[in-house]
């Protein structure tokens, strides 16, 4: 299965024009990334049960008890280097050509942002007063320079215009021409597991550039759908491409922790792949958020990647790579906690709160196509589900 090249990904008129060459990196990056994790890391899991397990054993009279153990046995292991090195480089390549790509066209993206944004569309709602919590101020997360924060001129969207393709490159196209596969999948799960649920106002926590937000507008076409975050660049590049989607969607400047709206104002809250990349007490705050802006009978869910808690040791490891390598030092705290219970911290009644995988629903046989390549263990293609009703 090979990845989908960078001329497949949705079009809008906010995202970066690309031209012959950089297309051509774009897709070498993804395509080396591919090749990096199905072709080279599988190897991985063979030289530790040839090589580091046997002699683990032999030096202490037992296996490893946790990914910890495994990380420092695994540390000096030549494959493990190479393919490490070559992951952390491709992550650094790819963030590479997406500044350059969108540098040489910071002004019109800019230009066009702001005149989508004065469109009457929606609503956009910036608070330059915000206090920006350390646990995002100071990472660069995934490597991209700045993070999603840093303004480099007046009314920037350059952060958010690098990340939005951005993602479709490092995910080889497996989240769909508009990288919706989360909110696809979310809203699955809620048609599956909620039937009749409709809700009516719709809050996304984290939203970005507003990648998962747009299938709730198509989904619950009469419910008004707000979508918060920290950073303004997203926020202003996330309400232009809704605009020039066609979609009337209410951004606004907001921390998830404590937010504006006044109590009950939601009958669902939602975020995607969001909370791995909050400290452990934002992470308790946004829950308790979440119960606070709830209605009665209304509904909390939380789109994640997988917790540790079925996976083996060798699998945990290999999944807390980004923890320590890739700008994610929320990442295995997040994949460690009972999230249950921070549920049930936040009020939430623990026979209420569901915890399952949800199939991915967007490019399923793509995706479905990379994990068969052995970097995910054999596992199908799914995402971690936390939902909790008021």
């Amino acid at each position: 299965m090979e990845p989908v090249g960078i001329r497949k990904i949705g079009q809008h008129a906010a995202i970066a024009s690309i031209n012959h060459d950089e297309a051509a990196r774009e897709d070498f990056v993804a395509s080396m990334y591919f090749a990096v994790q199905a072709d080279i890391f599988p190897g991985n899991k063979l030289a530790y049960e040839k090589d580091v397990l046997p002699q683990f054993e032999r030096e202490h009279g037992r296996p490893p008890t946790d990914r910890h153990e495994i990380r420092r046995a695994m540390a000096d292991q030549p494959l493990y280097q190479w393919w490490s090195s070559l992951r952390r480089t491709t992550q650094e390549i790819k963030q590479a050509t997406g500044e350059e790509l969108v540098h040489r066209q910071t002004e019109e993206i800019n230009e066009t942002v702001a005149t989508l944004n004065n469109g009457g569309r929606g609503s956009l709602e910036l608070n330059q007063e915000i206090d920006l919590p350390r646990y995002v101020g100071e990472v660069d997360f995934h490597g991209q320079p700045g993070g999603y924060y840093q303004e480099r001129c007046a009314e920037d969207s350059t952060p958010a215009a690098i990340y939005d393709p951005g993602v479709f490159v490092l995910t080889k196209g497996f989240m769909g021409p508009y990288c919706e596969a989360a909110g696809a999948s979310a809203i699955n799960f809620l048609r599956h597991r909620y039937p009749k649920f409709s809700p009516k106002r719709i809050l996304d926590i984290g939203c970005a550039v507003g990648h998962s937000t747009l299938p709730y507008a198509d989904t619950f076409p009469d419910a008004r759908i707000d979508a918060i975050d920290l950073s303004a660049p997203m926020l202003r590049y996330g309400h232009a491409r809704a605009a020039a989607m066609g979609y009337d969607i209410h951004f606004s400047q907001q921390n998830g922790e404590a937010t504006e709206f006044p109590d009950g104002s939601f009958d669902l809250t939602v975020s995607h792949i969001v909370l791995h990349e909050t400290s452990r007490s934002a992470l308790r705050n946004i829950f308790a958020e979440c119960y606070r802006l709830l209605e009665p009978g209304g509904l909390m869910l939380h789109v994640e990647q997988r917790q540790h808690y079925d996976m083996e040791p060798f699998e945990q490891f290999y999944y807390d790579w980004d923890t320590l390598n890739n700008h994610e030092p929320f990442w295995g705290t997040l994949h460690d906690t009972d999230l249950a219970a921070v549920a049930a911290e936040a009020g939430f009644a623990p026979t209420k709160v569901v915890q399952q995988m949800a199939p991915n629903v967007v490019a399923a046989d793509l995706l479905q196509g990379q994990i068969d390549g052995g970097q995910d263990f054999k596992r199908t293609a799914v995402w971690f589900a936390i939902a909790a009703r008021k």
